[in-house]
């Protein structure tokens, strides 16, 4: 997994807010950022996992304690002088995003220089998000494609999937996992099929679609009580590659991701502490 590392601020209110103005509510600080949780979710789940990141030196440990309590390896994490990157968010009262704001300066600092080389080439699969720097994403495919190792790509967000646009169709990608407004910056599912060999449309609780050579399928969420929409696409992913490195084909794997994200969504933890695979299976 190479990707970012932050701090996330959670705001939530007690009541349906009122806009501008205070709102009483609660404020929780986590552990953190796309790669990361990914990282942390598939070493939960049972997936050997290398996190290639950057974080700060005054609170990196902090940010990744968790990852090392999974059994992550943080072998090959850059450290960086002051703060970590952060991810400010308001949910409402019903857990629900409102809005967030990203400042991931610290994964700017990990450059193509700083990726393992042997470590992707030995790898299952690599994972990588659009957080990174475009030379940085560049350089992981590249030495995922020297080693024929499948990539999977999480663009995090519109403007962020800009980063990741000259990766199709230089480098072999497996699957593009994605909101419909970010595969919209990419383009239609269809013909990105030419270049990906699955799409993979997320839609948050009205489910996903999986777009494949082989045709196109839709699945449903799980219904379960949402207490925090943080992580639930980290958690979704990561379980994707999981029973997909265990023999899963692409729906299968889709199914299984759904339980994970509705079990993460109903826990108040943007990775669920308890999470692992015969929990996701007991849903399915």
């Amino acid at each position: 997994m190479v990707g970012g590392a932050n701090l996330d601020v959670v705001a939530r209110p007690g009541a349906r807010a009122v806009p501008a103005t205070s709102n009483p509510g609660r404020v929780l600080a986590t552990p953190g950022g796309v790669g990361r949780n990914i990282a942390e979710n598939l070493a939960r789940l049972g997936t050997a996992t290398a996190l290639v990141t950057a974080v700060g030196a005054s609170d990196g440990d902090h940010i990744l304690g968790t990852c090392a309590e999974a059994g992550v390896d943080l072998t090959h994490v850059r450290r960086v002088d002051g703060g970590s990157s952060h991810y400010v968010a308001m949910l409402d009262h019903d857990g629900e995003l409102v809005g967030a704001v990203a400042d991931m300066s610290a994964i700017a600092a990990l450059g193509p220089e700083d990726l393992p080389a042997e470590v992707i080439a030995g790898a299952r699969l690599l994972v990588i998000e659009g957080n990174l720097r475009a030379d940085t994403a560049d350089r992981a495919c590249a030495l995922a494609a020297a080693g024929g190792i499948p990539v999977v790509i999480d663009p995090v967000s519109a403007p962020k999937a800009q980063v990741l646009t000259g990766i199709l169709g230089k480098h072999p990608v497996h699957c593009l996992s994605a909101g419909a407004e970010e595969l919209a910056v990419f383009g239609a599912a269809e013909d990105l099929l030419d270049v990906v060999e699955v799409v993979w449309e997320r839609n948050g609780p009205a489910g996903s679609t999986l777009h494949t050579r082989a045709g196109r399928h839709r699945l449903a969420s799980l219904p379960t009580d949402v207490v925090d929409v943080t992580g639930a696409g980290d958690s979704m992913l990561a379980a994707w590659c999981h029973a997909t490195l265990a023999g899963g084909d692409p729906v299968e794997a889709g199914r299984y991701a759904h339980a994970a994200a509705a079990l993460t969504v109903a826990s108040g933890h943007t990775v669920r502490p308890d999470l692992s695979d015969p929990l996701v299976r007991s849903l399915l």
